[in-house]
């Protein structure tokens, strides 16, 4: 066993490795500007819809101003008719930090989809093989019975599971009902076994808890402006180019904005479920990021100045 001392040591040595997680609208990217510009770093981008090109307006991917200030990675890595699962981020993620540190520059990952920052720090277990027959019934009793019928059924399967998953997002509900079956146990007991952790870096990760009132602010705030500048837009040219059933136009806004093209909702009505599709979905954040002990938590925004000059001294 290595003495407490020396792995204290050998910790120091390594290079850090900054996390910056929390619900949408927290302030991730400011946050994650600063401890990159002070400590010479490089930001990676840990977000399940900012993977996609063209998916800009909907994904609050970082502008271009904040780009050029402080490279950044894993935005754009797949056009939206591909799939991307965690493992496949997982991979890329990694990589890139590998570059980062090999170019002598500290890698700050910053999101807030939290299977993908677990696949990336502690790594996944091996899933069951697919299993098309299921996967073809799944699919065909969403289309029947609609997605919130899978999600009851994952309810009962993996009641952790169905707390992560969107019930719009059919996709990932019948992968984890799949995996669920295929291995006899719930899928998120699985994501115990068999990982492979990311080593050599010494990790510290920072959340982001602003009080809740103000969070839905700036949720609601975030979620308006995004149809102010073009969502719909961008979601009728996505599905021109890549089809109308494309994955993607599952998400959070994308969903509301295509309901805006099949003439089902007015603008303002799509305006007020993505607002509170978002603040659904910051809990369901916060209940996930919770359960990590080693998240140092900050109860304000990513932008707050002291908060900033705290992270940085914990940073070191």
């Amino acid at each position: 066993m290595t003495p407490p001392d020396l792995s204290e040591k050998l910790a120091a040595s390594m290079t850090p490795l900054l996390v910056v997680a929390g619900p949408t609208a927290s302030g991730k990217t400011a946050l994650a500007l600063h401890l990159a510009e002070a400590l010479n770093g490089e930001i990676v981008s840990c977000d399940s819809v900012a993977v996609y090109r063209l998916m800009d307006i909907g994904s609050a991917k970082p502008t271009p101003e904040e780009r050029a200030r402080i490279p950044h990675h894993c935005l754009d890595l797949y056009w939206p008719n591909e799939p991307c699962t965690a493992g496949d981020y997982a991979r890329a993620a990694r990589a890139t930090i590998a570059g980062i540190q090999q170019r002598g520059k500290v890698p700050i990952v910053a999101g807030g989809t939290g299977l993908y920052l677990r696949a990336l720090l502690e790594g996944l277990a091996p899933a069951p093989p697919r299993d098309e027959s299921l996967r073809e019934r799944l699919r065909t009793l969403g289309s029947t019975r609609g997605s919130m019928y899978l999600h009851r059924i994952l309810q009962r399967l993996d009641p952790r599971a169905s707390e992560l998953i969107h019930p719009n997002d059919q996709p990932k509900l019948i992968r984890s009902i799949e995996v669920t079956l295929a291995a006899r146990r719930p899928q998120t007991e699985q994501w115990t076994e068999g990982r492979d952790p990311l080593t050599g870096f010494r990790v510290v990760q920072f959340g982001l808890n602003p009080p809740r009132e103000a969070l839905y602010d700036r949720i609601n705030h975030r979620a308006a402006a995004m149809f102010d500048h073009g969502l719909v837009a961008e979601t009728d040219m996505l599905r021109v180019r890549f089809g109308a059933d494309c994955r993607a136009l599952t998400s959070l806004g994308y969903t509301q904005a295509m309901s805006i093209l099949r003439g089902e909702i007015t603008l303002p009505e799509a305006i007020a479920a993505a607002q509170q599709g978002h603040r659904n979905y910051a809990k369901r954040q916060l209940t996930w990021f919770r359960r990590d002990p080693e998240i140092h938590w900050f109860n304000s925004f990513g932008d707050d100045k002291t908060l900033q000059s705290e992270a940085l001294d914990l940073a070191h």
